[in-house]
């Protein structure tokens, strides 16, 4: 579909649209050691209010992930949406491909554009950055929301057949779909309830437009999580955190938010969310900005004070 009207570019710039006409800038960083990072990033940031990091997981990229959620962030926090390496316009010639490595890039990011205290929130794989930011930097990351991210899981898990899929290959063949077939499957097991009868062109048009580039990379990302990784390894955060899931979800199965709570203890809120699959995020939008809300509470200002000059609660 490169030579006729493409769908997916089309939704594509009406979200960057989106992100403009909210207040954010599209920058892009230069790490100096073969490594750029693309994050949006407040066209002014305001040193009276927090600051919150939205990281993406796989699929669609950062912005068709997010785009709900800004309306009300916006005026209440500095918002940071950066691109992972090898998504959107992010990548490294380093061949560093652990979360760890993720972690590290948005930190100095984040430290580029002069940022101290944050919050994180992490979709899927971007929970599993957002958790390794808490445990390598606990001075910088006050507040940690984790959205359907399997960080409790072990390389076992999939032996022991807690997973839909037998191998990170199959699991690679999934995240990066290559065919409309594997892109339904992989909405099949996205959704609670997968769209229907979408048009082979829509899911070509998708593929190439957002599947088609870093696709040995991102492969090594998966790899790269599961490898030797055992729940006795993983390191104790500290911070309040969110935990939300979605009660259907069959890329992370529910076992691992209950084992992540556990893992946690006091210092975690779980909210397990009815009849929603893996995007909870996009299936539940309504349901998870208000425990969002909820969770940030005290780290807005109680009164806000709108461009038209009226205070609201």
């Amino acid at each position: 579909m490169t030579n006729c009207f493409s769908f997916t570019s089309s939704r594509d710039k009406c979200y960057h649209y989106s992100f403009t006409h909210a207040g954010l800038r599209s920058t892009t960083t230069d790490l100096g050691d073969g490594t750029v990072i693309h994050c949006w990033a407040p066209k002014k940031h305001k040193d009276t209010k927090p600051t919150i990091l939205l990281i993406h997981g796989f699929g669609a990229n950062a912005m068709w992930q997010w785009d709900y959620y800004i309306d009300w962030l916006m005026p209440r926090f500095n918002v940071y949406v950066p691109d992972l390496v090898f998504f959107g316009e992010s990548f490294t010639t380093r061949t560093d491909r652990t979360e760890g490595f993720q972690a590290w890039c948005l930190m100095n990011v984040m430290r580029r554009f002069g940022v101290g205290k944050m919050t994180v929130a992490g979709i899927s794989y971007g929970g599993f950055v957002a958790y390794s930011m808490a445990a390598q930097f606990p001075d910088v990351v006050e507040k940690v929301v984790l959205c359907c991210s399997g960080v409790c899981l072990e390389e076992k898990d999939m032996e022991d057949g807690l997973f839909k899929v037998s191998s990170v290959e199959e699991a690679a063949s999934i995240l990066c779909p290559q065919s409309p077939e594997k892109l339904k499957l992989l909405m099949k097991l996205s959704y609670y309830r997968p769209p229907k009868g979408v048009p082979s062109c829509f899911l070509n048009d998708f593929i190439h437009v957002m599947c088609t580039e870093y696709v040995e990379q991102k492969t090594q990302l998966i790899e790269a999580l599961l490898k030797d990784r055992k729940l006795a390894d993983l390191p104790k955060i500290t911070q309040h955190t969110l935990i939300v899931w979605g009660d259907k979800d069959e890329v992370f199965p529910i076992e691992l938010a209950h084992r992540l709570k556990r893992q946690k203890g006091d210092s975690a809120e779980l909210v397990i969310i009815k009849n929603a699959g893996h995007v909870v995020n996009l299936e539940k939008p309504k349901k998870v900005l208000k425990h969002l809300k909820a969770f940030l509470s005290d780290s807005v200002p109680k009164f806000e004070i709108h461009s038209n000059g009226n205070s609201a609660m």
